[in-house]
């Protein structure tokens, strides 16, 4: 299991970009699928990205050709960019690492969560 820190939130103005970044500690990350979800206000958490161990991506529909995510083994890091940002992107957004993320059914389940960064998008 990883122990997760997200950074790189804040304020950004419609059709900006931001880069979040979740740095993890623990041993096993280069074999942890790693995923970003959100929570826009008043909502549940919702899935956006994952990358596998090999490195293959997965998005929600919503964010395809917008957002980036990627990882650094050596860094034990992985990065959402997101561009073009819309005001239905403003939620926090949440870092998890599972070694079997992407087969999860239930975000229970999923090994490891960050304490969120706020991504707000202002006109």
């Amino acid at each position: 299991q990883v122990q997760l820190v997200e950074s790189g939130g804040g304020l950004v103005q419609l059709g900006g970009s931001l880069r979040l970044s979740c740095e993890a500690s623990g041993r096993g990350f280069s074999n942890t699928e790693m995923g970003w979800f959100r929570r826009a206000p008043g909502e549940e958490r919702v899935f956006v990205a994952a990358i596998d161990r090999s490195g293959n991506t997965y998005y929600t529909e919503s964010v395809k050709g917008r957002f980036t995510i990627s990882r650094d083994n050596a860094k034990n890091t992985v990065y959402l960019q997101m561009n073009d940002l819309k005001h239905e992107d403003t939620a926090v957004y949440y870092c998890a690492g599972d070694p079997a993320l992407l087969e999860t059914e239930h975000q229970s389940d999923i090994d490891s969560w960050g304490q969120g960064t706020q991504v707000t998008v202002s006109s």
